[in-house]
């Protein structure tokens, strides 16, 4: 029986709803019970019960609308909001003028939740925004701003934008953890069909391959096409290293243009995405892992002289020649190493094509090389060969001299 993966979704949001909605119904038992022992107080003592009743009832049949953000909407923290701002109003109503100076609203500190509640929902600024009105109504109902008001609206106002900042810093690493996640399940479902491809389509297209060469004529045409799409078909599995592409806006005309993303001059480049090109039926290439990044003009003089080397294979060894190109990620700088298996080339040969004007090697390869800073090693030996071996340190810039 197949396994079946059950998806969990965690919030680290969740915690401080649950939080808050508990604290809500504590402080509104509270703020009910402080309410009762100053009962005998109060001048007007049904205001404070008929706040209370509807405090009570408020407070629990919001309860599911602090169990997340989506059901916490501005409308009810609008009115979340009016019920704390009237609960501090109406206390003068309640309690004599003598006694507001030294004591509690009615909501007391069940005020502090809803601002709290703007907090969660929105951050900072959402907290900075309800702390005002509820700051105001305190210094109103006071009517002067005594020493220990102005503490409490400096605990709450500090308490509301600190719990806003904290929800902000939350939301950000969720939504950095889900693209994580994202990535990773995506490169293993990358992974999981280049193994499914390894083991059929490019089999198949190297038994073609291979059918292809004993049988010759027709066939040994149709075994290198096989040879050719094999080899683009592995650089594509392997880590899709050709560079991203984007559609014009011409598609939404109908007509499907596809430009390559050009790499910035000035940033970082994967020397990988430029060889991967060179790959093809006669040209294997070996590279890290991980990316090889060069500056971008470094990178693609680099791959200018890795073309010219093959050309040269091309040119004089002929068509029927393998080449090998090898990545190396040194701590000191990159090494690309472009081997062959022609005849290699005769000893004075090089000295006599400069001296003719032939200068392929001369320019094409180590003046690229010689400007980046770097150098290129040419050896050769007839019957067995040639390999061209190419350095540029890690911070090679074109035109260097």
């Amino acid at each position: 029986m197949p396994r079946r993966e059950r998806v969990m979704r965690m919030s680290v949001e969740l915690p401080l709803w649950r939080a808050l909605a508990g604290y809500r119904v504590l402080t509104m038992l509270y703020a009910i019970c402080l309410g009762a022992t100053r009962y005998h107080l109060y001048v007007r003592p049904w205001v404070a019960v008929c706040y209370f009743a509807v405090l009570f009832v408020w407070t629990l049949a919001t309860l599911p609308r602090v169990r997340n953000a989506a059901s916490c909407t501005r409308r009810f923290l609008a009115a979340d909001l009016t019920i704390a701002l009237t609960g501090v109003l109406v206390t003068p109503l309640a309690d004599s003028h003598q006694r507001i100076a030294g004591g509690p609203t009615l909501p007391s500190i069940w005020t502090a939740g809803a601002v709290l509640a703007f907090a969660i929902k929105g951050g900072w600024r959402w907290a900075a925004v309800a702390s005002t009105p509820v700051a105001l109504a305190n210094l109103l109902e006071r009517g002067h701003p005594a020493r220990d008001t102005v503490h409490s609206l400096i605990l709450v106002w500090v308490a509301s934008l600190a719990i806003g900042y904290v929800v902000e810093v939350a939301r950000a690493s969720e939504r950095t953890l889900a693209r994580a996640l994202e990535i990773e399940a995506a490169t293993r479902e990358r992974e999981r069909l280049a193994r499914d491809i390894h083991d059929g389509v490019l089999q198949v297209l190297a038994m073609v391959q291979r059918r292809g060469a004993v049988l010759g004529g027709e066939a040994a045409e149709l075994g290198r096409l096989a040879g050719e799409q094999e080899v683009a078909l592995r650089a594509l599995v392997s880590g899709g290293l050709v560079p991203v592409s984007r559609v014009s806006d011409d598609a939404a005309a109908g007509a499907v243009v596809r430009a390559v993303e050009e790499p910035d001059d000035e940033g970082a480049v994967d020397l990988r995405a430029l060889l991967v090109s060179f790959a093809g039926a006669r040209v294997s290439l070996a590279e890290p892992g991980a990316p090889v990044e060069l500056p971008g003009p470094a990178a693609r003089e680099l791959a200018a002289a890795v073309g010219a080397a093959l050309d040269n294979v091309r040119s004089h060894a002929g068509e029927a020649a393998r080449a090998w190109i090898l990545v190396e990620d040194e701590p000191d700088g990159i090494v690309v190493t472009v081997r062959d298996d022609g005849p290699g080339i005769p000893e004075g040969r090089l000295a006599q094509a400069e001296g003719e004007g032939r200068l392929g090697v001369a320019q094409s390869i180590r003046g690229r090389l010689r400007d980046l800073g770097g150098s290129a090693e040419l050896v050769s030996v007839p019957g067995q060969g040639t390999e061209v071996e190419l350095k540029v340190p890690k911070n090679a810039k074109a035109g260097r001299r």
